[in-house]
């Protein structure tokens, strides 16, 4: 099976056009729950892929609005390319989306989605278990912490989810990026560099800071709600045994439109498995030998600004 079998094509790929602004992106993804956007420019020479812009990009550079410089630099693919060697290359380099490309122009989309989708057809050699993939250290946040703190929290952890713990200690819950971003805007303001600074005492506050000086200067920030997290998270938990095989997981993120699943065996939580992790598996693709893994492909021509 190859990349051409699974990939969304050109026709039916969602793309924001250079030059644009970063509300464009933030519009497509809290309608459609996208992690990513491929942007591409218009040239005399017709259309050029100039890479992925993802939702993280947007947290983390509030400050920049141009799709030119939010748009990152990707690994990208061909249509001929196998499988197995496309979730190889989505595991290594960390990506969910890469690009299938024909010389500079935008064939289609494969994502890590289109992988699992096929693992849950049984597109396997053999029985693989949740538990084989699975990570047992699970990244947590309690559910009264406010929703901006917990977004530092999965960036520093640098995962895209939380298991949400109650006052029990037991699991109340999931809060994902996609959460995050459903709710998150961009707002214009000023800052205080002198006077505007956090009490020792405040709830939630990282540290105190020095006042600097009186001035003011202008500014763009991501602004998340300040409610606490069980306001946002997701109740109704899909979970599973490390014992279930890895193709009843693929199928349950697709049925239910998830990236993670925790394990629970006897009652407690027991790790978690990813979308990602499930390309773990991937090596039963093909009972054969494997091909070689496709080279890097550069995501943007020559002189294409970026990131």
């Amino acid at each position: 099976m190859n990349v051409e079998d699974v990939m969304t094509s050109r026709e039916d790929v969602v793309t924001v056009e250079i030059p644009g602004t970063r509300d464009d992106v933030l519009d497509y993804l809290q309608t459609r729950t996208f992690s990513s956007v491929p942007a591409v420019k218009y040239t005399d020479d017709g259309e050029v892929f100039r890479g992925i812009v993802s939702r993280s990009s947007l947290i983390k550079r509030p400050d920049e609005d141009q799709l030119a410089l939010l748009a990152e630099d990707v690994p990208a693919t061909t249509a001929d390319t196998s499988l197995a060697d496309i979730a190889d290359l989505m595991v290594s380099e960390g990506e969910r989306r890469i690009p299938v490309l024909s010389g500079e122009r935008l064939e289609g989309i494969v994502t890590v989605t289109d992988v699992v989708r096929a693992i849950a057809h049984g597109e396997l050699d053999g029985e693989v278990t949740v538990g084989s993939v699975a990570d047992e250290e699970v990244n947590c946040v309690y559910s009264g912490t406010p929703l901006p703190v917990a977004e530092r929290e999965l960036a520093f952890a640098q995962v895209p989810y939380a298991v949400v713990l109650g006052d029990d200690c037991e699991m109340a819950g999931m809060l994902t990026e996609v959460d995050i971003i459903d709710v998150a805007r961009v707002v214009e303001g000023e800052e205080d560099t002198g006077e505007s600074i956090a009490n020792q005492d405040d709830d939630w506050a990282w540290e105190g800071i020095k006042a600097v000086g009186n001035r003011y200067m202008p500014t763009r920030n991501v602004e998340i709600p300040n409610g606490p997290v069980e306001a946002f998270m997701t109740a109704d938990v899909v979970s599973v045994s490390a014992q279930r095989p890895v193709t009843e997981a693929a199928q349950l993120m697709i049925e239910h439109d998830i990236e993670q699943l925790p394990l629970v065996g006897g009652g407690r939580l027991t790790g978690i498995v990813q979308d990602m992790d499930l390309l773990e598996a991937s090596r039963a693709f093909t009972p054969t030998a494997r091909r070689a893994r496709p080279s890097r492909t550069t995501s943007k021509p020559p002189g294409a600004t970026g990131s």
